[in-house]
C-alpha cells in the first residue's frame, strides 16, 4: 500500500517499469533482486510494485558488485548490514568494498598466474601433463613418482 506521503507527492516512487529504464536492468531482474531481499518495494491499492527513489542506487551498489566479480550472496550479506530501505552511501561502499579487496586481490593474482603461464599449454594440448602448473598447481605429491601416493578412506582424517 502506498503512504499518505507518497500519495500526496511528498515521496514520489517509481513504478517497476520506470525503476528498469532509470537502473538499467529488466524487470525480471527487479523481481529477482526483491526476492534476495536485495531491494524493497511497496505495493499500491492494485498491488502494484512501487520504488523508493533509495532503490536506485541500491540497485547500481549490486550491479557494480556483480561487475567486478562479487558473488551475489556475499552482496546480498553486505546489504544486510544496511537498513532495508536504505541507499548505499560512499562509506558504506568504502566499508564494504574494503571487506572484499583481499578476495579481489588473489583473484587478480591468480588470472595474472594463468596470463602468464598459458603460453606453457601450446606445445602439451592436454593440461595433463606432470607438470601443468594450470592444471595441477603446487602438486607436492607428484614428486613421489606416478601412481596413488595417499590412501584415503571416508571418515578418515586428512
Amino acid at each position: 500500500m502506498t503512504s499518505p506521503l507518497e500519495e500526496a507527492g511528498l515521496f514520489p516512487t517509481l513504478s517497476v517499469g520506470d525503476m528498469a529504464r532509470r537502473s538499467g536492468v529488466a524487470v525480471s531482474t527487479l523481481h529477482f533482486y526483491e526476492t534476495k531481499g536485495l531491494i524493497s518495494s511497496t505495493r499500491t491499492d492494485g498491488n502494484q510494485r512501487r520504488y523508493a527513489r533509495e532503490m536506485l542506487r541500491r540497485v547500481a551498489f549490486v550491479r557494480v558488485a556483480q561487475r567486478v566479480g562479487i558473488a551475489l550472496a556475499d552482496i546480498e550479506a553486505a546489504l544486510a548490514t544496511l537498513p532495508a530501505r536504505a541507499a548505499p552511501s560512499r562509506e558504506d561502499w568504502a566499508r564494504l568494498s574494503a571487506a572484499w579487496r583481499k578476495d579481489l586481490d588473489e583473484r587478480m593474482a591468480q588470472l595474472k598466474k594463468l596470463r602468464d603461464t598459458l603460453d606453457d599449454c601450446i606445445g602439451c594440448g592436454c593440461l595433463s601433463i606432470d607438470k601443468c602448473r594450470l592444471r595441477n598447481p603446487l602438486d607436492k605429491l607428484g614428486d613421489k613418482g606416478a601412481g596413488p601416493q595417499r590412501l584415503w578412506i571416508k571418515g578418515m582424517a586428512d
